[in-house]
């Protein structure tokens, strides 16, 4: 029985040490050397091979090895093969801390004070307590309530929006289409951190941001695809939105001729906003491996219809 590997080779080092100290039964093997293929039962990897059902006949489960599955073309998966995102806590650690970076980084008008810096101009502004600024969050799933978690410490005023409803303490929820301006309404900074679907490809536009109050700022910490980048710029240039910090991009890396690079109201990262650890993820994996084994639930695993 053998797990392959298609990720990053650097930190595949990483799991290889992991696998043969704590997991000597299951033999690990890395892309391309796959060795005989009817051998493997997991794949653990980001994007899948080509053709993976007729490369590999004998395939029990597809683990991705991040927090969603939008990377990967589930209608080219076989429909009868699990695919199980990974519930890495190091994952989820990494988004509070970006996301309080993000949110202080807006609420203190760092961007500003950046600005200044650059023009050697010497210039305080008023404070805001941060009990008088609302921050919403879309999305609230784990790692969404997490960051809700993290960023109530502060004490700002915390709402959230999913297409379902739920129920967080100290938070004020909305839920689905009609309450979505509601929730838009009273946000002075929105984080996004919603899974990439049909439904949420391109939520963040012109029309969305017109429901924010004027001034607003935008954390886009989900995928490239939630954003229309186009409409970014004009609520930017207009006033309507007054920063965003954007870890994802449409099209990564971002091209040297891209906006977004040398834009004063915008903060650029490359996709680090979290980062798979082997250290803290090797547990969840190696659990789902012995659930599969047992005949057990494996956590994580994603509804094919809603694609997360």
């Amino acid at each position: 029985m053998a797990l392959l590997y298609k990720a990053d080779p650097v930190r595949g080092e990483l799991w290889k040490r992991l696998f043969a100290e704590h997991a000597p039964d299951i033999e690990w093997r890395a892309w391309p050397d796959i060795g005989d293929p009817k051998d493997i039962r997991y794949l653990a990897a980001w994007q899948a091979p080509d053709d993976v059902e007729a490369l590999l006949p004998n395939l029990d489960v597809l683990f991705a090895l991040s927090a969603g599955v939008d990377q990967l073309d589930l209608d080219r998966l076989p429909a009868s093969l699990p695919v199980v995102r990974l519930l890495d806590p190091g994952i989820t650690q990494g988004m509070c801390e970006y996301a309080s970076f993000a949110v202080l980084s807006l609420h203190r008008d760092m961007l500003r004070y950046r600005q200044q810096q650059l023009a050697r101009c010497w210039q305080a502004h008023l404070l805001q307590p941060a009990a008088q600024r609302r921050v919403g969050v879309m999305g609230l799933g784990m790692q969404a309530q997490q960051i809700l978690a993290t960023l109530k410490t502060f004490g700002f005023a915390l709402s959230g929006w999913a297409r379902s409803e739920h129920t967080i303490v100290g938070v004020d929820c909305f839920a689905g289409d009609e309450q979505l301006p509601a929730f838009l309404g009273q946000c002075d900074i929105v984080i996004c951190v919603l899974p990439l679907t049909e439904q949420t490809q391109g939520i963040l536009n012109r029309r969305l941001f017109q429901h924010l109050p004027k001034g607003a700022a935008l954390v886009n910490m989900g995928r490239g695809g939630h954003l229309i980048e186009e409409d970014l710029l004009e609520a930017l240039a207009s006033g309507q939105l007054s920063a965003a910090v954007l870890d994802v991009l449409q099209q990564e890396p971002a091209a040297p001729d891209h906006p977004f690079w040398q834009h004063p109201q915008i903060v650029l990262t490359p996709h680090i906003a979290a980062m798979t650890q082997p250290e803290s993820a090797f547990g969840v994996l190696l659990d789902n491996i012995r659930r599969h084994q047992r005949g057990e639930s494996m956590l994580g695993q994603i509804d094919r219809q809603r694609r997360y």
